[in-house]
């Protein structure tokens, strides 16, 4: 009976999200209640790697204790104050995350999307300003097979039609190039209304796609000469994923502009930021831009406490090495049902070889029943990014379980 009870425990919660929820995921069917370093357990107390961690916004591992303590100890004092007030905690964090990352300014933000709507706004009246394009003329650039979210303005720049289609019309002032195409870009950067072009350094969504060597040199490159910010969204490819603190340190460059978001609460609350210097900066003034929760005391502990587990235990450096281990023993099980295999630090993807369509979906719920959980991402993709404090014997246990589930299919 006992049995029975806890094998229903899931259908039942499934049956809740159906039931009373808006139907805008397609999850995996695994209903979780816990969560702890790599790992995390359903309720009936399976437990699995975590290959997704939130979309990288568990980099530190699930309920990682010095930012669960952070909170907890913060929660119990000051948890919003709201902009209209000041609090002992905005100060120090707005100090701690510039020094980090060596601009002058941030732009406290909550939602991932929420900074890269901040940074198109910037980046906007940065050009009226101090560039000196006509009123309403500014145009930002995005590179085609783009995701940074769902509101409006992100859905404007995509070119996946299950972002875009039937929710019309769009936001003007926004045009694509090809990724990873210097001259298509150098083209368009040469129209004097263009502000900015606002690019991640690895495609994550597009399914992990890594640009040439140089790329990112070049666009820095392009964009100083042209007078257009360069703005970086690293929510996903920073905070040591992909074996640096940024995906754009592999080449050393600096944005005008930086986008973070996801692992900068360490996976425990809505945490972004815009980090970016004087002149572009401050030409937002007071009541032009804002956010309720933008900046809480809260979020400014956590935030603190997350960036110094990510220096501290050094999971950049664990990333970087972890990564090259999974992608050469991936590589090494030969499967036929493999195409490619790519990525940088342990941000990385499969592409599914294989003549039914469906085929990367069937794989994650074979990796689901033996132990691990990872998500397709368009159609035959699956992005394998577990937490960055995985050790390499997790790692040789998940291509055990990659291997099983590849020879099932």
């Amino acid at each position: 009976m006992a049995t029975q009870t806890m094998a229903g425990q899931s259908a039942h919660y499934l049956r809740l999200e159906e039931q009373y929820g808006a139907h805008n995921y397609h999850p995996l069917p695994v209903v979780l209640e816990k969560g702890e370093g790599v790992f995390v357990w359903d309720v009936e107390g399976k437990q699995y790697f975590d290959f997704l961690s939130g979309y990288s916004a568990v980099n530190q591992g699930h309920c990682h204790p010095r930012i669960i303590q952070a909170l907890i100890q913060q929660a119990q004092k000051l948890t919003l104050t709201s902009r209209a007030f000041h609090s002992n905690l905005l100060g120090e964090y707005a100090e701690f995350i510039t020094r980090y990352f060596g601009y002058d300014k941030v732009l406290p933000m909550n939602t991932g999307v929420e900074g890269g709507e901040t940074a198109v706004k910037l980046a906007r009246r940065w050009a009226y300003d101090k560039k000196g394009v006509p009123e309403n003329q500014a145009k930002v650039i995005f590179a085609r097979g783009n995701f940074w979210g769902r509101t409006m303005a992100a859905i404007s720049s995509s070119t996946d039609p299950s972002s875009y289609k039937g929710f019309g019309p769009y936001m003007p002032g926004f045009e694509l190039v090809p990724y990873n195409n210097i001259p298509e870009l150098e083209k368009a950067l040469q129209d004097k209304n263009v502000a900015a072009f606002m690019v991640e350094p690895i495609q994550g969504e597009a399914g992990v796609v890594v640009p040439d060597a140089g790329y990112l040199t070049r666009v820095r490159e392009l964009c100083t000469q042209y007078n257009v910010l360069f703005i970086a969204d690293e929510i996903q490819t920073g905070l040591a994923r992909t074996g640096k603190m940024l995906a754009c340190d592999h080449e050393n460059v600096r944005p005008d502009m930086l986008i973070l978001g996801k692992a900068l609460s360490g996976g425990t609350m809505p945490v972004s930021a815009v980090l970016a210097d004087d002149e572009v900066m401050l030409n937002i003034k007071p009541g032009e831009h804002g956010s309720t929760y933008g900046g809480n005391p809260l979020a400014c502990a956590v935030a603190m406490e997350a960036l110094k587990v990510l220096k501290e235990e050094k999971l950049a450096e664990n990333a970087a090495a972890m990564g090259e281990l999974f992608r050469s023993r991936l590589e090494a099980l030969q499967s036929p049902h493999i195409q490619l295999v790519r990525g940088k630090g342990l941000l990385n993807a499969a592409v599914i070889a294989h003549p039914d369509a469906e085929a990367a979906w069937t794989l994650c719920l074979e990796l689901k029943d033996l132990g691990l959980l990872a998500k397709p991402t368009h159609g035959d993709k699956i992005r394998f990014a577990p937490p960055l404090v995985i050790n390499e014997e997790q790692i040789n246990d998940s291509i055990s379980i990659i291997s099983n589930a590849l020879q099932r299919l």
